[in-house]
């Protein structure tokens, strides 16, 4: 196991997080939780679907996270006609050297917005699954590394069903978080429309708070947060009991309970805690399960299945949380 990171280094890091929160805050009304979502899984070093209706912010958000971070950017918008070297790559022969030279595609970059993902064709879609498990793409039988540190945010519209996709079980898997944003009550949406009609608005994007080398210091913390036993043994039980749940065809795997207990991690470094609370680990249950279970068809629908978790955690024995924190 890491060494622990103290208190003392949590604090010093606590107003940095801040205010990437609230750069990005400025420019995406409305949506501080998801924020708090997105950044703690970057911290957590996995990836993020966005899944929700056109409109509601989702390249906003990515663009301003990835800004906030000082972290490079680049887009792919999913279509049918969309090929892997389109994302990847491609080698091409430069006749004056008479030699091969690779092209490198949007994907070497640091925040990858792969937009309507459901639109690529699963061979598109599956060149991303050993970027986004291991850095890395395969071109010509060479492994190439990604620039460190590297967040895919995918976007994906759940209301149609002409000329998508539906992503599989092993691609969704890769996906540390699923989160839709929804929509605004009226006051904060009046907010967003008077703020994307303002000239000081348009084109902008949150200035760098941190950079590359901090976002990879943040990450190592994150990993170094301190998780009782109590609060382990906690993440495990409700990962058990999607798996006995007569509602549920396929519960969550082994892998999951491992994430669920990164991303508690991470959100406790974002509260400012060097240790995990249960109340991390239940923040991160809905974003982390949603996609990766299995339901039946009675709870196709997500309300429905947000409600079926938030009923797992209510029936889970939680650890008081004055037995958890560092000995």
């Amino acid at each position: 196991m890491s060494e622990r990171v103290s208190a003392d280094t949590v604090a010093q890091e606590k107003p940095r997080i801040d205010a990437v929160i609230a750069a990005v805050c400025r420019r995406v009304v409305g949506h501080e939780r998801a924020v708090k979502i997105l950044l703690a899984t970057c911290l957590a070093g996995g990836h993020a679907l966005l899944e929700d209706v056109p409109g509601t912010g989702k390249t906003r958000l990515a663009s301003s996270l990835a800004a906030a971070l000082g972290l490079s950017f680049a887009r792919v918008q999913g279509t049918p006609d969309l090929l892997p070297s389109d994302v990847i790559g491609t080698t091409v022969y430069h006749p004056r050297e008479e030699a091969f030279r690779f092209h490198p595609g949007p994907i070497f970059t640091q925040v990858l917005l792969f937009d309507e993902i459901n639109r690529a064709t699963p061979r598109t879609q599956s060149a991303l699954l050993q970027a986004m498990a291991e850095q890395a793409v395969t071109v010509d039988g060479e492994v190439k590394p990604l620039p460190k540190p590297f967040l895919v945010l995918a976007t994906a519209n759940p209301v149609e069903s002409q000329g998508v996709f539906p992503l599989p079980e092993a691609e969704l898997d890769r996906f540390l978080v699923q989160v839709a944003l929804g929509y605004l009550p009226e006051s904060q949406e009046v907010d967003m429309v008077r703020r994307v009609l303002s000239e000081a608005d348009r084109d902008s994007a949150p200035d760098a708070v941190v950079d590359a080398e901090q976002v990879l210091r943040l990450q190592q913390l994150a990993r170094q947060i301190f998780v009782h036993d109590e609060v382990l043994h906690y993440a495990v039980s409700l990962a058990r009991r999607t798996r006995e749940h007569d509602q549920i065809a396929l519960g969550a795997s082994p892998r999951s309970a491992v994430w669920l207990v990164r991303l508690a991690q991470a959100l406790a470094l974002v509260s400012g805690r060097h240790f995990v609370t249960p109340d991390d680990v239940q923040e991160a249950f809905l974003p982390v399960m949603r996609h990766r279970l299995v339901f039946d068809i009675a709870w196709a629908d997500r309300a429905d299945r947000d409600d079926l978790l938030q009923a797992i955690l209510a029936g889970t024995p939680v650890p008081h949380e004055r037995e958890v924190s560092p000995p």
